[in-house]
């Protein structure tokens, strides 16, 4: 019984460990509609993109699009 539990609480924590996937920003469809030369690094494309394709506001979309070090 101590076996299982012990193979249970290890197969949890392993599984708490894998990352989780980045559903924003995973693919550039959206924003290259918006631009042709969409450059994510580029603050006024970065939010512009984020609110149309995200449906993000702007203070969600500029402290996002600052994490991912646009200017």
């Amino acid at each position: 019984m101590r076996a299982v539990a012990v193979i249970l609480l290890l197969g949890l924590t392993v599984a708490g460990c894998e990352p989780e996937q980045d559903i924003t920003g995973t693919t550039p469809v959206c924003p290259m509609r918006l631009y042709s030369s969409f450059n994510p690094k580029d603050m006024n494309q970065c939010v512009a993109a984020c609110k149309a394709c995200d449906r993000g506001n702007t203070v969600t979309c500029s402290t996002s699009c600052t994490l991912r070090g646009a200017r």
